[in-house]
């Protein structure tokens, strides 16, 4: 059996069989049929093709052709990985998303913010598979996805190898960790953008269209066009993290916009996922303002984060834990969350799930204390997955945030 697939069966196979699993061709209400408001087609540069070719050759979906001299490359990749994603399908989706649905109300925005959050455009459309915009935030810049245009078949397998080995993390232990995006900041081919693809097919979802934006000061997002592009080859995206390799492309390639709709289904309404390479900390929202500013102009949103190094519980992230106090109704995470203390302040419930006896990794101790107070108070809600981080025990936890009842008759 393939090495990384055994792994996936020991740690999921037994407690996700022991749960109420929903059958297969579980009914999942579609998204709204009003069309998420996308970049205008100019001035930027469109990489649809370019993403279709990535699509098939790294997520093993889709109908692009393979150019012939590549045809065993991505085969003997597929072979592979295609295992690792139907077992993530068939024995994580089904449970964890009938699971996570059912604690979301109605009325929900289907705008979702999930910082911290990587390449996992996964998790957020298997914790709110009817969003009709979600934007990740992280500290990794998306990167060049020409760099598949008459690629050679040793670094494509040099690159699929890097891929398979790192995007497995995230299939088998639903978090990817930083040496994960370290890695895949360069390298044959850019690892968020794969990251991406990947959640789309996993979800059975298509890219339509790939372009690159910038956010202006007022936090509008404004399209790179082909001229810009040119013009800004020579200027090398920084590293957000002093520790990480620097990046081997060009800062146009930082902030991505992805069209994606029901495979197969041409008349399907488009959605869209936005990642934007940015520093969340107090220090870099005073640095890079358009950022808050950009996500403050999504209005109100559903939210989540989970393996998120407990940044939220740091007074160095204040201004993005209050950003998401004041404009989401809802949050699902891990306990890298934001401490309950500051959500009931802002007039939120919070509910538990799961297990926990202390932070995985080292936190600051006056939340880790909020923390395990609000699962020692409450009963244990049995929790059959792992979402994020497990607890310094390896306990699965989970963490709910929503609006108070009479708040929320308020505001709706």
């Amino acid at each position: 059996m393939n090495p990384a697939l055994a792994l996936f069966s020991l740690l999921f196979a037994a407690p996700l069989l022991s749960a109420q699993t929903a059958p297969a061709n579980r009914a999942v209400v579609a998204p709204s049929v009003v069309p998420a408001q996308s970049l205008a087609p100019a001035p930027a540069r469109n990489f649809d093709k370019e993403v279709r070719l990535m699509f098939r050759m790294v997520a093993c979906a889709g109908a692009e052709p393979v150019p012939t001299a590549l045809q065993a490359v991505v085969a003997a990749h597929c072979e592979a990985f295609q295992p690792i994603i139907n077992n993530y399908k068939t024995k994580y989706l089904p449970t964890a998303q009938t699971f996570l649905t059912s604690l979301q109300p109605k009325g929900l925005s289907e705008t979702v913010v999930y910082p911290f959050g990587g390449g996992d455009l996964l998790s957020a459309l298997t914790t709110y598979p009817n969003l009709r915009e979600v934007t990740t935030l992280s500290l990794e810049h998306v990167g060049d996805p020409r760099v598949i245009d008459g690629i050679s078949a040793k670094n494509l397998e040099l690159g699929l190898q890097k891929v398979r080995r790192r995007v497995s993390g995230l299939l088998i232990w639903t978090e990817s960790t930083s040496e994960n995006m370290i890695q895949l900041e360069v390298g044959e081919i850019p690892g968020q953008l794969a990251f991406f693809l990947v959640g789309l097919a996993v979800h059975d979802q298509e890219p339509v269209g790939l372009r690159f934006f910038d956010i202006a000061p007022d936090g509008s997002v404004q399209g790179i066009s082909a001229q810009q592009i040119e013009a800004r080859k020579k200027n090398v995206a920084s590293k957000l993290n002093r520790v990480w390799k620097a990046p081997s492309f060009s800062d146009a390639f930082s902030n991505s916009e992805i069209t994606f709709r029901k495979a197969g289904d041409p008349k399907a309404s488009l959605r869209i996922h936005r990642h934007i390479a940015a520093d969340l900390s107090n220090v870099g929202f005073k640095k890079d303002p358009e950022v808050l500013k950009y996500l403050q102009s999504r209005g109100q949103i559903s939210a989540m984060t989970k393996a998120a190094s407990y940044l939220l519980w740091s007074s160095d992230f204040s201004a993005i834990r209050n950003y998401l106090l004041g404009s989401m109704d809802f949050m699902l995470s891990d306990s890298t969350g934001i401490p309950p203390q500051y959500s009931r302040a802002a007039g939120f419930d919070v509910v538990a799930y799961g297990k926990y006896t202390g932070p995985f990794l080292a936190a600051p101790s006056a939340a880790a204390k909020d923390m395990l107070d609000l699962y020692t108070a409450q009963p244990e809600n049995v929790l059959k997955f792992r979402y994020g981080y497990p607890d310094n025990n390896h306990h699965d936890h989970l963490m709910v945030v929503r609006k108070a009842e009479k708040q929320r008759a308020l505001t709706h």
